[in-house]
């Protein structure tokens, strides 16, 4: 059982379905009150008023209140992983590669708000991440960068270090949900425009496979 798992008070048995879903209702609440008012500023109160329901009966999902914040990162983190993990070695890089950036922009339009409170985190140091993040995520970019390697040694990519290049993917992709005031004020629309989106989308993949595929 890893730390979620123990931070969520329901788990001792098998979840129904109905506990799945206010778990997820639950989430959904946190992700709003954390974003608005940062992990110090919210409270338990907060969540369960916005979530609609009593205190005792939230505090049964989850015992506290850093756990709560925790399993909302980490639901952010396993949203994020999701793609990244189903890049596959027997596929051909430029459809593997340019499928993983189109989601990852994908998510960016679609959950900036996940995005956001994540970085947040992550720019304190990542105090309450540290252990998932040195664990399942090294494991998986560990894993992703040996596909990488294995491309570039049958000539499919350009010798570039592998690692950096998925950091590049991240910073490129997540920057549209990060800094969507900015691109708003610049564009005038953000990427929940599909033009835009199609733009953004087009402009990123061209960009980047050019940069790694064979000359």
């Amino acid at each position: 059982m890893d730390s979620i798992d123990r931070a969520r008070a329901g788990n001792s048995k098998k979840r129904t379905r109905i506990q799945a879903e206010n778990e997820e209702k639950i989430l959904d609440a946190a992700l709003e009150v954390f974003s608005r008012y940062g992990f110090r500023g919210a409270t338990i109160d907060q969540i369960a008023d916005k979530v609609g329901m009593s205190k005792p009966n939230l505090l049964y999902y989850f015992r506290r209140k850093q756990d709560l914040y925790v399993a909302v990162l980490q639901r952010t983190l396993d949203m994020w992983l999701e793609p990244l993990g189903e890049m596959d070695e027997a596929g051909e890089p430029e459809a593997e590669i340019g499928d993983y950036i189109r989601r990852k922009l994908e998510q960016s339009r679609d959950h900036p708000q996940e995005s956001r409170l994540f970085v947040g985190e992550i720019l304190q140091g990542a105090p309450h991440l540290e252990s998932v993040l040195t664990t399942d995520l090294k494991s998986l970019v560990s894993e992703k960068a040996d596909v990488l390697r294995h491309w570039i040694a049958a000539g499919k990519l350009r010798p570039i270090d592998p690692v950096h290049l998925i950091f590049m993917i991240w910073a490129t992709t997540q920057h549209y949900a990060d800094f969507d005031a900015q691109i708003k004020l610049v564009l005038g629309k953000g990427v929940e425009d599909p033009a835009t989106f199609q733009k953004a989308s087009s402009t990123v993949i061209d960009v980047l496979m050019g940069g790694i595929l064979p000359r």
